[in-house]
């Protein structure tokens, strides 16, 4: 079985790792760091860019969700827009 791009990626956030675009780029071959992230961004994944506040390097990490943006999906859904 081959694991994806998405799957290496989301398994080194789940383990985590914060990844730049570079990293995603270079370690896991990816051509587009940024579709990877929006793809795991539209499965459901709470993938958030931070900046790292001594080297100035933006990061992503996964997190916990806002009650905002749950929220807002719900409501979504109940209104049929998704």
């Amino acid at each position: 079985m081959t694991i994806t791009i998405q799957e290496k990626v989301l398994n080194a956030l789940n383990n985590g790792q914060a990844l730049s675009s570079a990293t995603i780029k270079n370690r896991f071959g990816a051509g587009n760091p940024g579709s990877v992230i929006q793809s795991l961004r539209f499965k459901g994944y709470p993938v958030f860019l931070n900046t790292n506040s001594k080297t100035g390097c933006k990061v992503y990490r996964t997190g916990k969700a806002p009650r905002k943006v749950v929220g807002a999906g719900y409501k979504a859904l109940a209104k049929g827009l998704i």
